[in-house]
């Protein structure tokens, strides 16, 4: 803890208020609030943590707090602070989930359509729907049954959809307002749960239709009521009412939360929400937070009524959201409260159990190899590798691994300048000697281990640039490959001695990726080197094409065996001239004749 955080922290208020956490280059990393900001800022210096909780704070340099009148305007206002600076650690918050529903347009021609913005336009909306092929199969049955319209044609221009009887609106006499506004409260009614009474009115028209012998009309009325019973009537967990609710519940463990969202429309569960993520602050204030910020800053429509577990601030909530919520304490919204808890430490579960599977192979593999290798933990670890066909386009590649992870953005790619042949033992040396020189100049990070791909030679080169050249004494071994180039040994010290690693291990599992990895990056990096420059040296002998004609030809072509087939046409729409092209197709069919 540095002298600043000390003073402000002896000075906190005991009132509520919002908290900004920085890291060094001043941005900000974490936003919390509380009831009383002297303890909840100081809880973060001072006693045990977990381990994402001292990754935190070790990046905590120095916050900054905004003192409130109240618990709620610091509840919003945290929502507020976390939308405009978007901190890396607040990560629960940053969902753009959003789900399909069902719009009624406006028009003067109303549309039924399929979106997942709700704006302020006069538009019927419903739903959530608890996905797209959901909201599609029902906007199917609702265009079979009311002809609204479909198209964009003016009246007396039919379309397709006008012969199915399902557009109207391009008819000679298309339908007036007031026959639309029946037709949009018949689909409306239908979509808030009337659609019982529409089947039952359409099976006594069956039964009519059937007993008028006109059993096409009776069959297709038959067809319609299936599309209502598979598409309305398949969701089986009902509440009584006709109610709209959202249902939240919670569970937590070792600093993780998860959130369960149960989305109840027209008395059914249709859909559900899952949010699994780390958390800094108290659960409950976490939880109320997560509420929050789901509906006025993620553009969740708020249904009549939201359902919490018992224990939360429910005034809170009523007071920010401006709807009713309420904690059950009996039937059967109890019990869907208690489900979505279940489902809520369940899927908890679901997580540590990845974690620690991730955790295994990663960050406790590079634990064990640190104490293999007898050195402290190599978070961070640098491997090269080199690569080249008898001494031609030499090249060399870093790849950087982090906590056993790969970070991609840190690869590096390096052309061999100043050795001549195939000498591996120099171009480690001259690889070494430019990675190494640029990080003391940049002041970049050094690793904690460095990996040679290869056996002694190459270590031994390595190391004498490091310590003799650079004066880095940083952890480097070797590795080697079998006759079959797999991962064969891991060599360590001086002189190299084979470090004995179970094959079956985690951390030799580690290493072999290391290796495959910089043996990849390696190979695709010279591959596309060598091309470049064969491709380049079949055009650079031919007259009249210079480096401009050469670019012009390969960006046009993309390949060598497309500029053999192509004619003199082709070259002269280009802008190259005649003879030139003629000289290319020459070079190509002596070269063609020479072969044979």
């Amino acid at each position: 803890m540095n002298q600043n955080i000390k003073d402000k922290l002896a000075v906190l208020p005991a009132k509520p208020g919002c908290y900004l956490m920085k890291d060094k280059y001043e941005t900000v990393i974490y936003i919390g609030k509380s009831k009383v900001l002297k303890n909840r800022v100081r809880s973060y210096f001072t006693g045990a943590h977990d381990r994402k909780t001292q990754r935190l704070v070790q990046e905590i340099e120095s916050f900054e707090y905004i003192v409130t009148s109240s618990e709620i305007e610091a509840l919003i206002l945290e929502m507020n602070l976390i939308k405009k600076y978007d901190p890396k650690y607040n990560v629960m918050l940053k969902d753009d989930k959003s789900y399909p529903y069902l719009k009624i347009t406006a028009e003067r021609h109303p549309r039924l359509l399929i979106t997942r913005k709700i704006k302020k336009d006069r538009g019927k909306y419903f739903g959530p729907y608890p996905n797209v092929i959901a909201a599609r199969e029902t906007k199917k049955l609702l265009d079979r049954l009311y002809p609204l319209r479909k198209c964009n044609n003016p009246p007396g221009r039919p379309c397709l959809y006008y012969h199915m009887n399902q557009c109207f609106a391009c008819s000679d006499k298309p339908p007036t307002k007031e026959e639309y506004a029946t037709i949009v409260q018949s689909v409306s009614s239908f979509l808030q749960g009337g659609f019982k009474t529409i089947k039952k009115d359409l099976t006594e028209k069956m039964y009519q239709a059937s007993e008028q012998l006109n059993f096409e009309r009776a069959k297709e009325l038959r067809d319609q009521i299936h599309h209502i019973e598979s598409v309305m009537e398949q969701q089986k967990m009902t509440l009584n009412d006709q109610t709209d609710r959202d249902i939240f519940a919670y569970s937590y463990d070792k600093g993780w939360m998860c959130i369960q969202v149960f989305f109840i429309r027209q008395g059914k569960l249709i859909e559900r929400d899952i949010a699994v993520f780390p958390f800094f602050d108290e659960a409950e204030e976490t939880f109320i937070s997560y509420v929050g910020r789901f509906y006025l800053h993620q553009n969740h429509p708020k249904p009549k009524q939201i359902l919490v577990p018992l224990g939360t601030n429910v005034e809170l909530l009523k007071d920010l959201l401006k709807v009713d919520v309420h904690t059950p304490f009996r039937g059967r919204k109890k019990e869907l409260v208690k489900l979505a808890e279940e489902n809520a430490r369940i899927s908890l579960r679901e997580k540590f159990s990845i974690i620690e599977r991730d955790e295994e192979r990663t960050i406790v593999a590079v634990e064990h190899l640190g104490e293999q290798l007898n050195i402290e933990t190599p978070h961070r670890i640098e491997a090269f590798d080199n690569s080249n066909i008898q001494g031609t386009d030499p090249v060399s590649a870093m790849v950087v691994f982090i906590d056993g992870k790969p970070a991609k953005n840190e690869y590096r790619k390096y052309k061999i300048r100043d050795v001549d042949g195939p000498d591996d033992y120099e171009t480690m040396r001259e690889v070494i000697r430019r990675r190494y020189t640029r990080v003391l100049k940049d002041k970049l990070p050094l690793p904690d281990l460095i990996i040679v791909d290869g056996g002694k030679g190459q270590m031994s080169a390595a190391l004498d640039v490091l310590e003799n050249e650079l004066g880095l004494d940083i952890p480097l071994c070797g590795l080697a490959k079998d006759d079959r180039h797999k991962t064969s040994e891991l060599l360590y010290g001086f002189p190299p001695h084979v470090i004995d690693l179970d094959r079956k291990s985690n951390e030799f599992y580690l290493v072999q990726r290391v290796q495959e990895e910089v043996h990849r990056f390696a190979i695709t990096f010279h591959r596309q080197l060598r091309g470049k420059n064969v491709v380049q040296s079949e055009l650079d002998n031919i007259p009249g094409v210079g480096q401009k004609r050469r670019r012009l030809l390969l960006t046009h072509f993309k390949t060598i065996t497309e500029i053999k087939q192509a004619s003199i046409d082709e070259f002269t729409k280009l802008g190259i001239p005649r003879d030139t092209a003629e000289n290319i197709i020459n070079h190509f069919q002596t070269a063609k004749t020479e072969k044979q």
